[in-house]
């Protein structure tokens, strides 16, 4: 009788040990979704921003087009009064090569003043910034905040791409806590989507570039 009970127990633990694996497998199954879901939308900030004085379009990043449409929209619903663009992005070869006489073929700003345009944005209402040494978010929230600040312009919404919304978010109310009020406005039109990015590899890269660059970010703050 006790031989038997043996038995038994030693089955049950050896089917429990041979289940074990299954049952860890269908945990992680049922449970990657709402992580991954969790890591897409956590860099994700989506709020409707008040009326400011104006809508600053972001051009670090990629998916430059959608963020200039939410522009747009936010200058079209009169969210804001102005739309501040930037960009004549230069490196060292660039201007080695406008030292030998190189000439754009037309002025770094003109296809954006365009595109706004064409969205029913008012030339005149249209802010275009020159920020030739911005390489980074930081660096591009440096050089137009600044500006913005010179201008008494303090009431600011930042659009930019989905997944850079938050980090773009923090730093530029870290920088400026004191001089302006930031407020953010994802593109909608962005394809980026929280809640399946592991399915296209694009927004993979995008999702393990933007996480990098939070750490990059606080890398650089605890190492100075």
């Amino acid at each position: 009788m006790m031989e038997q009970q043996g038995r038994k127990l030693f089955n049950i633990r050896r089917s429990f040990f041979l289940l074990l694996p299954i049952l860890l497998a269908l945990i992680v199954v049922g449970f990657s979704g709402t992580i991954l879901r969790k890591i897409g939308s956590m860099i994700v900030v989506d709020e409707e921003p008040p009326v400011s004085d104006v809508v600053v379009v972001l051009l670090t990043g990629v998916d430059y087009y959608p963020r200039l449409m939410q522009a747009a929209d936010i200058y079209r619903r009169k969210l804001a009064r102005k739309v501040v663009i930037n960009g004549n992005r230069k490196t060292d070869i660039l201007r080695e090569l406008e030292d030998k006489g190189f000439e754009r073929c037309c002025p770094w700003y003109a296809e954006s003043v365009r595109i706004l345009t064409m969205l029913d944005v008012s030339e005149k209402d249209i802010i275009a910034i020159s920020a030739e040494n911005a390489y980074d978010t930081v660096s591009e929230a440096q050089i137009v905040g600044e500006e913005l600040i010179r201008n008494r312009l303090s009431q600011v919404i930042i659009t930019t791409s989905k997944f850079h919304t938050r980090r773009a978010k923090f730093i530029w109310q870290k920088m400026y806590q004191k001089q302006l009020t930031i407020h953010t406005s994802l593109a909608k039109s962005d394809p980026f989507d929280p809640h399946q990015w592991w399915k296209d590899g694009r927004q993979i890269r995008w999702v393990m570039a933007e996480y990098g660059a939070w750490m990059y970010y606080w890398w650089k703050r605890w190492s100075l």
